[in-house]
C-alpha cells in the first residue's frame, strides 16, 4: 500500500532541512499528504517541591519555544510551498505528556513516519529516545534518517534485513509501498554460519513475493565474520549502493535489549543510511 499520509517529526531547526530532503520526494512520488509535526515543551512543576518561577523565566522560555517553532515552520514551508501535494504544519503542545508521547499519538493515523537520528547536542530533554518509543508504540513503520544526511532519494535501491520473524515480515511488506516500481531489492539474511540459499525456503518465498510485485530482487547470505549484524547490514547496503535499509525492530524484550544490546539500537545510533524500522 502506498503511503498517502506521511508524518515527519521535526524536533529542531538544525535537523529539519535534512528531514525535508528525505520526506518531500516521497510525498511527491506517492501524492501523499505530508504533515510536519513539532511539539512545544511544557514547563513541568513537580508536586511537593516549593519553588517560584519568575515571570521573566516564563517569558524567556516561551520566547525560545516560539523562535524554534518559527524557524522549523519556515524550513517546512520553503520545501513544500511549490509542491502539488497537500502539506500542513502542526504545532502541538506537549502539556503534561512528553514530546515522544505526542509523536506516538500523531503517528497512529499516518501510513509512514519519518524521524531523524537522536541529536544529543540539540534535542530537548523530552525529545530524547523518541525514535525508539515511536517505533515500539505507534504500530507504524518509521524511517530514521541520519543527522546531516544528503544522499539519494529513497526507494530506487533497497536492502531488506531478513530473518524468520514477525518483525521482518512487517518490514518486508511495509517497504512494498515505499520502493519505486522496478526497484532493485537485496534480501539479506545474516547468519553466524553459512546457510545453503537453495534450502532457505522462507527467504526464497519472500524473494518470489517481491518478484510478483515486479521488483528486481536477489537473495544474499552473509556470515557476521566477527562483525555485528548491524555492521554486516551496513556493509552490504554500501556495496549494493542502497538508499534505504529495511529491517524488523525490537524483536526481543526490553530487558534483553538492555543487558545484551540489540541490532535496532545500533542501527538507530550508528547507521549512515536511512533505515525503515517495522515493529
Amino acid at each position: 500500500m502506498e503511503p498517502k499520509t506521511i508524518l515527519v517529526c521535526l524536533t529542531t531547526p538544525e535537523n529539519t532541512e535534512t528531514l525535508m530532503k528525505a520526506a518531500v520526494p516521497l510525498a511527491r512520488k506517492h501524492s501523499a499528504h505530508l504533515i510536519g509535526l513539532h511539539t512545544i515543551e511544557a514547563i513541568l512543576v513537580y508536586p511537593g517541591i516549593a519553588m517560584h518561577i519568575p515571570d521573566l523565566a516564563f517569558a524567556a522560555f516561551n520566547h525560545s519555544q516560539k523562535e524554534a517553532s518559527e524557524a522549523i515552520k519556515s524550513v517546512f514551508t520553503k520545501y513544500t510551498q511549490n509542491e502539488d501535494f497537500v502539506s500542513e504544519f502542526r504545532l502541538v503542545r506537549a502539556e503534561a505528556s512528553s514530546a515522544a508521547e505526542r509523536m506516538v499519538e500523531s503517528a497512529r493515523a499516518a501510513d509512514l513516519v519519518i524521524m531523524s537520528h537522536q541529536d544529543k547536542k540539540n534535542d530537548r530533554f523530552d525529545q530524547r529516545n523518541a525514535q525508539a518509543q515511536v517505533i515500539r508504540e505507534s504500530g507504524r513503520p518509521v524511517i530514521v534518517v541520519p543527522l546531516g544526511y544528503d544522499g539519494p532519494e529513497i526507494g530506487a535501491n533497497v536492502l531488506l534485513g531478513w530473518s524468520d520473524t514477525r518483525e521482518a515480515a512487517r518490514a518486508a511488506h511495509d517497504l512494498l509501498g515505499i520502493a519505486d516500481p522496478g526497484a532493485n531489492l537485496t534480501v539479506l539474511r545474516v547468519d553466524k554460519s553459512s546457510k545453503d540459499m537453495l534450502k532457505d525456503s522462507d527467504a526464497i518465498d519472500v524473494v518470489e513475493m517481491f518478484a510478483r510485485h515486479n521488483l528486481k530482487t536477489k537473495l544474499e547470505h552473509r556470515e557476521t565474520a566477527g562483525n555485528s549484524v548491524a555492521e554486516t547490514l551496513a556493509n552490504a547496503a554500501f556495496e549494493a549502493g542502497a538508499d534505504l535499509i529495511a529491517t524488523g525492530a525490537f524483536g526481543h524484550s526490553r530487558a534483553y535489549d538492555f543487558v545484551l544490546g540489540a541490532t535496532t539500537y545500533t542501527l538507530l545510533r550508528d547507521q549512515k543510511l536511512p533505515v525503515l524500522f517495522s515493529k
